[in-house]
């Protein structure tokens, strides 16, 4: 038993010490979280099994014969367990029989022992410090205090993610007007875009971004995508590895603005015409015309003009 001790409660102590440094170090995602519980569990395994083997050790002696304890004179622990089990001799078992036996085994009228009655009166104890603290005088927080406190913390990290345009994606983007954001998306795309579209966007290795036509989409969602995950095939990388959902909306709207400003040596237009129709009362809002659409009346009105022509020659 002490050299039981001796080995585990350097160990716990050891433990009790590091906690902190271990909290620290575990702070912040869901795997961590799940690591320090196990660390947690498998302390708490450890003081409750130090507990059992103390409750056992303490309980031993009971069994002792009175003769041996006083040639052997009481142990530390053998004192400890008399005060808190307040246990009777083998050899006077007999004074507390209260006559009942079954197939050899005689029941003894015991008295509970007074560490079972410290845990149980602790426990009123503990309720009513309980009650008055949280229920009478409100200075605790009852489970309902802790969930509304947990959810106005959420909300507020939402506002800041919101705010910061954290979670800006393709589904709830919105093309940016404001000046800010548009200075901000110029000193963007300056910085990484003009290599391939050139300074004024006209184009040089990459398409010209002023004019009508688009290869992967127009309008503010598809742009929005086609700088996050790029056109690898092409060459162009995915920026959202270098950029934040703000800052692809920002160079976005950018690009955007510079529709129709015509470029001096802009290079020849690619792709399908994308016709973009943004309203800016309130929250902006862009409506976009399927591009088939725009393609099929195309050739209808060269369906149109031809029949118009063969009317004139008739």
């Amino acid at each position: 038993m002490k050299n039981l001790c001796k080995l585990l409660l350097p160990v716990i102590a050891l433990m009790m010490l590091n906690i902190h440094l271990f909290s620290e170090e575990t702070k912040g995602g869901a795997g961590d979280t799940a690591g320090f519980s196990m660390f947690a569990g498998i302390l708490v395994f450890l003081l409750i099994a130090i507990m059992f083997i103390i409750f056992f050790k303490l309980s031993s002696p009971k069994y002792i014969y009175t003769g041996e304890k006083v040639k052997g004179k009481l142990s530390f622990f053998s004192k400890i367990s008399a005060v808190i089990n307040r246990g009777v001799p083998v050899e006077r078992e007999s004074d507390i029989m209260i006559g009942h036996e079954y197939d050899g085994i005689k029941e003894l009228n015991n008295t509970i022992p007074p560490w079972f009655n410290f845990i149980f009166y602790g426990t009123i104890l503990l309720a009513i410090v309980y009650m008055i603290d949280y229920h009478v005088l409100g200075s605790g927080s009852v489970m309902l205090d802790e969930y509304l406190s947990e959810m106005k913390t959420a909300n507020d990290k939402r506002e800041e993610l919101i705010r910061t345009g954290a979670l800006i994606n393709p589904d709830n983007v919105t093309l940016s007007t404001d000046a800010a954001d548009l200075e901000k998306g110029k000193q963007i795309y300056t910085t990484n875009c003009t290599p391939c579209h050139g300074p004024d966007g006209g184009g040089t290795v990459g398409p010209n971004l002023t004019d009508q036509n688009w290869i992967h989409g127009g309008g503010i969602k598809n742009v929005f995508i086609t700088v996050t995950n790029g056109v690898p095939a092409k060459g162009m990388i995915a920026w959202k590895t270098l950029l934040t959902p703000k800052q692809i909306q920002q160079v976005s709207s950018y690009v955007l603005s510079l529709q129709g400003t015509k470029p001096a040596n802009g290079k020849p237009p690619e792709g399908e015409i994308w016709a973009d129709t943004v309203k800016t009362s309130g929250k902006d809002s862009v409506k976009i015309t399927d591009s088939s659409k725009v393609k099929t009346d195309t050739l209808k009105q060269k369906n149109n003009s031809s029949k118009i022509k063969k009317d004139s020659i008739k």
